[in-house]
């Protein structure tokens, strides 16, 4: 059975980025995510949970988050888990960290990020490199065949409901 290895994060940075450099000049970027839960307990008292989330980014994505990435500021973070184990004074350390391989700002230019993005560009074996993939060519029968129902298919595009109208959407969403 196949298995994944994917966590999708949104939070505020609970620090400034840190950014370092590898001998083969390759960025590293190291800063933590906070992400809070909030639920009523049973005697309707509001309670609250926060994650700290330690963020590991690489090559230009580091480079980018280290410019434009601030402490408080919204962030969402796709990436995968991966646990490191070292020894200090005798003792085995076990650390879990998030490595990012997709990150986009969040929020305003005032208030937090951009609302600009950026994929790391690495493919980690998550099955996106078929999704990115353009489509394969056909034969110049099928695709002849195949440009003469797509043109006689094709309508007059339909008009755009207004923006923020959300009376079509459906209320009892499971």
């Amino acid at each position: 059975m196949a298995s994944v290895n994917k966590v999708i994060l949104v939070g505020n940075l609970g620090r400034d980025p840190e950014v370092r450099f590898m001998p083969n000049g390759e960025a590293v970027c190291n800063f933590s995510i906070a992400t809070t839960e909030n639920w009523k307990d049973k005697s309707g008292v509001k309670q609250e949970k926060t994650e700290w989330h330690n963020i590991v980014m690489y090559r230009k994505l580091a480079e980018i988050a280290g410019e434009y990435l601030k402490k408080g500021r919204p962030v969402y973070i796709e990436g995968r888990l991966q646990t490191r184990k070292w020894e200090k004074d005798g003792v085995t350390r076990y650390s879990t960290e998030i490595i990012a391989d997709n990150m986009q700002m969040l929020g305003s230019k005032d208030g937090g990020g951009s609302g600009a993005s950026y994929d790391g560009g690495m493919d980690q074996g998550s099955g996106q490199d078929e999704y990115n993939q353009a489509p394969s060519r056909q034969s110049s029968a099928n695709s002849s065949s195949q440009s003469t129902n797509q043109a006689s298919n094709q309508q007059a595009p339909a008009t755009k409901p207004a923006a923020g109208n959300f009376d079509d959407f459906e209320d009892d969403i499971p």
